[in-house]
């Protein structure tokens, strides 16, 4: 009897240990997946994952204390990817409505806070504010939250997206700063009606950092991924139609080429709904 005991025992003490070992497996730092959605194939029935491209946009100010845990967010998610489903494309969108506070910002540019004034009418907000990430211009909220922002990445990689080409063209001059790209969109989503879909190109630069001297983030090095140097309207596209452009690229002295990528983004005009995105970088 006590050896039946015993033995009972030693296979409880066995299931627990098992039970508890897979629970710390389970625990570990996973990619984010939404409990309807395990994983995805691609299409050539391959196995492989594939990823959706989802372009996350983040307005920040180096004058701005509550701004760098969003950029630190934001570097996360460019650098290791970590939604299953999703490409995270970076955007950091330098306002330069803190620059008066004590600190300008090197990277600040008054078309990012234009352009953030227009996605705040886009969604009916009164005004602006930092940090602020939104994400496929389809969702806002404070740049530093992060289940919010797993799970709106999440979500727009799961929505239909138009296929989006983007390759550089050989240049034969070596001491040539222009640099040539080819664009070709095909496939455009559902539009929003009675609205318009721009294809839009933007060059942005990562592995940026300044020591703040000044403001409220004084004393503090602050590092920047996916910063927008360059954001200009190729043209229109056409529910129905392809698009092709060839623009070529002006490299700033300042730039390192290394670090540059070319970021082209479908967006409607008015919803500032993104139907789509491709990210090239300028260098291997």
């Amino acid at each position: 009897m006590k050896k039946l005991y015993a033995f009972a025992v030693a296979v409880v003490v066995v299931v627990v240990f098992v039970i508890a070992v897979r629970a710390l497996r389970q625990s570990g730092d996973e990619p984010f997946r939404p409990a309807a959605e395990a994983s995805t194939s691609n299409a050539s029935g391959s196995g492989a994952a594939t990823r959706a491209t989802v372009l996350v946009e983040l307005f920040t100010s180096e004058g701005c204390s509550s701004c760098p845990p969003a950029d630190v967010l934001l570097s996360r998610l460019e650098k290791t990817q970590p939604v299953e489903g999703a490409e995270v494309i970076a955007l950091a969108q330098h306002v330069d409505y803190w620059n008066y506070l004590g600190w300008r910002d090197p990277f600040s540019s008054a078309e990012a806070s234009a352009r953030q004034r227009e996605y705040a009418g886009a969604f009916g907000k009164d005004g602006v504010y930092t940090p602020q990430m939104i994400i496929d211009g389809r969702a806002e909220f404070p740049g530093g939250n992060t289940s919010k922002a797993f799970e709106a990445i999440s979500a727009s990689a799961r929505s239909p997206k138009a296929e989006v080409q983007l390759k550089l063209i050989p240049n034969g001059d070596a001491h040539s700063a222009g640099t040539r790209l080819s664009v070709r969109v095909e496939k455009l989503p559902p539009v929003s009606a009675g609205d318009t879909v721009e294809v839009l190109l933007a060059i942005t630069e990562s592995d940026l950092s300044t020591s703040v001297a000044r403001g409220e983030n004084a004393g503090r090095k602050l590092s920047h991924v996916g910063v927008t140097r360059k954001l200009n309207v190729l043209g229109v596209v056409a529910p129905g139609k392809t698009f092709t452009a060839e623009p070529e690229v002006m490299v700033d002295g300042g730039w390192r080429r290394e670090n540059l990528r070319a970021v082209v983004f479908l967006q409607e005009r008015s919803s500032k709904r993104v139907l789509g995105a491709a990210a090239i970088k300028f260098a291997g």
